[in-house]
């Protein structure tokens, strides 16, 4: 079951994006750190009810944060879809004990179900340029890699930026 997360699960999200981090860290993907994901991330999310958690068999396996704001560091891609009310995916995490099992992929259905429903021209994200698990899974669903943007208090290393035309949601041309 996907659902708004609630205040109080805040410290079992960061404990699940610091074992992921942890996972990652161990496989040479140094992509979050003690700067990244935090509880202010988190609780502005919540501010802005755009903070989801799928639970499955009362276990909070994962997280996503399916908002409308653009961050600056976008600002320099060229993107596919005008700016608009775009949705952009943060914070895409599932446990590590939990992962392989189809859940990041609920998660990103209900992002795109989600955005289609409220006519976003598009979903916009970004992944490490180190990630390259995730770089295939975001390529798999026929998002297309467009630029690079930087995180410094993350990594040294650009995060790639990718964005997923909504089909449903783009103007057609009518025949003369």
């Amino acid at each position: 079951m996907i659902r708004k997360a609630l205040l109080q699960e805040i410290p079992q999200l960061l404990e699940l994006t610091r074992a992921c981090a942890k996972k990652m860290m161990a496989e040479g993907i140094f992509q979050w750190n003690e700067h990244y994901p935090n509880k202010d991330a988190f609780i502005k999310d919540l501010e802005r009810d755009e903070l989801f958690v799928l639970v499955s068999e009362n276990d909070l396996v994962g997280c996503i944060t399916i908002s409308t704001f653009k961050d600056e560091e976008y600002d320099s891609i060229q993107w596919l879809t005008p700016d608009a009310t775009n949705f952009y995916i943060h914070r895409l995490a599932i446990h590590p004990k939990f992962q392989h099992k189809g859940f990041a992929k609920q998660l990103m259905d209900f992002a795109e179900k989600k955005a289609e429903e409220k006519k976003a021209p598009s979903i916009r994200l970004d992944t490490f340029s180190k990630n390259i698990r995730n770089q295939k899974f975001y390529e798999a669903r026929g998002y297309t890699k467009l630029g690079t943007i930087f995180f410094p208090k993350q990594s040294e290393f650009p995060f790639y930026c990718y964005e997923l035309p909504l089909v449903s949601t783009l103007p057609t041309k009518s025949n003369p």
